[in-house]
């Protein structure tokens, strides 16, 4: 059963997390919990925070900015239609994906290139070897 609320404290043991972290989303406008306690010094998340940095999270993991995130995660609580927002959240998903492989020939070059001097290195270590009748 789901609890209506949580504290810092709990989010951060469930996600694994600092209570610095939580207060970074917090200001970022990712999780928007109810002010508690004397002067509004305890947080209280909701299951909707909760749910909003899971998807935070979940972004983090794809490689998304913050901004990203937020921006994805804040089109599926309006009441528009869907198809724009699948639409944007496509686009980014395009863009990011387009990043990826970028970097990811970029490391299959620089790979690449480990390789051959990996090899000229080798060859003249034998070369070396020989020569001193090792």
């Amino acid at each position: 059963m789901a609890k209506n609320s949580y504290t810092i404290g709990d989010l951060a043991r469930e996600f694994d997390l600092t209570t610095r972290a939580i207060r970074f989303y917090e200001d970022m406008g990712l999780l928007q919990p109810q002010r508690t306690g004397p002067a509004g010094r305890s947080r209280a998340y909701s299951a909707r925070d909760r749910t909003r940095l899971k998807l935070t999270l979940r972004a983090k993991r794809l490689g998304l900015s913050l901004s990203q995130a937020k921006d994805i995660i804040d089109m599926y609580e309006s009441p528009r239609d869907t198809g724009p927002q699948l639409r944007k959240f496509l686009a980014v998903l395009a863009l990011h994906r387009r990043q990826l492989e970028e970097q990811l020939a970029d490391l299959q070059a620089n790979l690449d290139e480990v390789k051959v001097h990996e090899k000229e290195a080798r060859a003249l270590l034998l070369k070396l070897d020989k020569e001193a009748g090792v």
